[in-house]
């Protein structure tokens, strides 16, 4: 659970680092919302100078700006002392200045080496150097500790793994100061502690990092200098080693974060899903899912844990309608489910809240209504045409209950921060009026409000009786939030716990069982 030490008084930072970078009284108005009001940001040679907030506080603007990719209402960008004027991000790369973004900027129907080069091609005589390019590419891959294919495609890869893209990517410019948005969201513990290693290289090479993350045991692990944000302010400084998280929650949200994450006791009701023998075979042999066999109550938030490539996502997919070439029986309400695609499953009542939101939750043309309305369009039909009215009255009660922050729900969705977009997602499956509400990693790259937030609906829906089930890489929420919790590994449930009986200890020592392909695992649901 977060940590409950007294918020502290710190002192002002201390002028004796070299600033390489200054973004002075930088203010961005958006139509109908002031983004960043009045801000100024210094960044430190060789040191990691991290960026925190909530989803809407202006973070994500900051580096757009700093990256050439936005440009400010008014205030003034400082190099080396002396005023820079980006008007795109190729002006920004030239000065040194490297980006990796929190939704992964990539070319799915490109390779892995296309990516890594792309706009930044290695050119010999006026051609690409393809063959350096991918030597290169395989180099950088192998110093992020990584297996992947450099002529692979990237849409085939999975999301932890274009991460690591995103960031040899942006490894493979000669950057003096080095942007990571969320760099760590979709990646394992080791893979963290890889990146950790490769930004204290960077370090050490007087790299400059910003960093922003909303993993705040993370960041005071790996910063050395916090900026706060709030509501487009910049509202605190300090040294890392010099405050806790209880300092960094209470100015990123100006309360007290002692009982952010409560779980409120429930009567749980009949079984409403029952699943036996769910199993997906994998190509070339052996399964993905191994004859996964489990019950849901009414009421019930079931917690889904294990390490990367477990099968939990692959699990919610099947569930979903996503993968109709899995087997097995599946009864909701008692009553046997005979469809196979989504949206005959939606009309079942199950709803995916995906991991990737901006593959698969999410629609970047359109706006934050239309991305609402999108799996529930039938409900507003009138004749032949839609009831805007309605569908607008029905999505702004839906901003209204899930405090999205956005200033009209026409606004296109991508002018939305990340947390504020995956709340949108949400809404959507909710308008829906799901049975089964399917959440895969729902709280990836939302702060600590947000999560908030999030757990407080899926607690008024259990409350409900809507059967609600939890995919998190994250101990402390599957612990917090669950009232009962599976662990998974290599496609077969290992354990399985009540919210008392679990600890970090033995899901960490469940989600570590192999299994050989003569046992298939444990396939009776218990784990023990």
């Amino acid at each position: 659970m977060l940590e409950e030490s007294p918020v502290l008084e710190v002192e002002p930072i201390s002028e004796t680092e070299e600033i390489v970078l200054i973004a002075e009284n930088i203010t961005k108005v958006f139509p109908g919302t002031v983004a960043l009001d009045d801000v100024s940001f210094q960044v430190r040679k060789g040191k990691v100078n991290v960026v925190i907030g909530e989803n809407g506080a202006g973070k994500s603007t900051l580096m757009k700006i700093l990256a050439g990719v936005e440009r400010p209402t008014s205030g003034r960008i400082l190099l080396d002392n002396q005023e820079i004027h980006l008007h795109s991000p190729l002006d920004a790369t030239r000065l040194g200045i490297g980006i990796i973004y929190q939704e992964l900027n990539l070319c799915a129907n490109l390779s892995v080496t296309d990516n890594i080069y792309l706009a930044c091609e290695l050119v010999h005589n006026g051609l690409i150097n393809q063959k350096l390019e991918k030597q290169q590419a395989q180099q950088l891959i192998k110093r992020l500790e990584q297996n992947i294919d450099p002529n692979e495609l990237v849409g085939d890869l999975r999301i932890g793994q274009q991460q690591i893209v995103e960031i040899a990517k942006a490894l493979a410019q000669d950057v003096r100061i080095l942007i990571m948005d969320e760099p760590t969201s979709a990646l394992s513990a080791a893979e963290v502690e890889v990146l950790f290693r490769i930004i204290r290289e960077l370090k050490s090479h007087g790299v400059a990092i910003i960093y922003i993350s909303h993993k705040l045991e993370e960041l005071l692990q790996i910063g050395d200098y916090i900026t706060v944000l709030r509501d487009g302010h910049k509202v605190a400084e300090a040294e890392a080693e010099k405050v806790n998280v209880s300092w960094l929650i209470e100015k990123m949200v100006g309360r007290n974060p002692a009982a952010f994450f409560t779980r409120a006791e429930r009567k749980l009701g009949e079984v409403l899903l029952k699943v036996e023998d769910l199993t997906l075979p994998r190509l070339g042999g052996g399964y993905v899912l191994d004859h996964v066999s489990f019950e849901l109550r009414e009421g019930e938030i079931l917690g889904f844990y294990g390490l990367m490539g477990a099968g939990r996502s692959d699990l919610v997919d099947c569930l979903a309608g996503a993968r109709p070439q899995a087997t097995g029986k599946i009864w909701l309400n008692g009553e046997p489910v005979s469809s196979h695609n989504v949206a005959e499953r939606i009309e079942d009542g199950f709803v995916l809240v995906p991991e990737d939101r901006q593959r698969y939750g999410l629609v970047q043309t359109l706006s934050v209504m239309d991305n609402m309305l999108l799996a529930s369009l039938k409900k507003y039909l009138q004749g032949t045409f839609l009831a805007r009215k309605k569908e607008k009255a029905v999505s702004q009660q839906q901003v209204a209950e899930l405090s999205i922050r956005v200033a009209s729900v026409q606004q296109p969705i991508t002018s939305l921060s990340g947390g504020n977009q995956q709340k949108v997602v949400v809404a959507k499956g909710l308008l829906t009026h799901p049975k089964v509400l399917l959440l895969d990693e729902p709280t990836r790259g939302i702060d600590v409000g947000a999560k908030s937030e999030i757990f407080e609906i899926m607690s008024r829906l259990a409350a409900q009786k809507y059967a609600v089930i939890f995919i998190s890489s994250e101990l402390k929420e599957i612990l917090a939030m669950s009232d009962r919790i599976m662990v998974m590994s290599k496609g077969a449930i290992t354990g399985e716990f009540t919210h008392q009986e679990a600890t970090e200890e033995k899901l960490v020592a469940a989600s570590a069982i192999g299994h050989g392909p003569s046992n298939g695992g444990n396939r009776n649901g218990t784990g023990k």
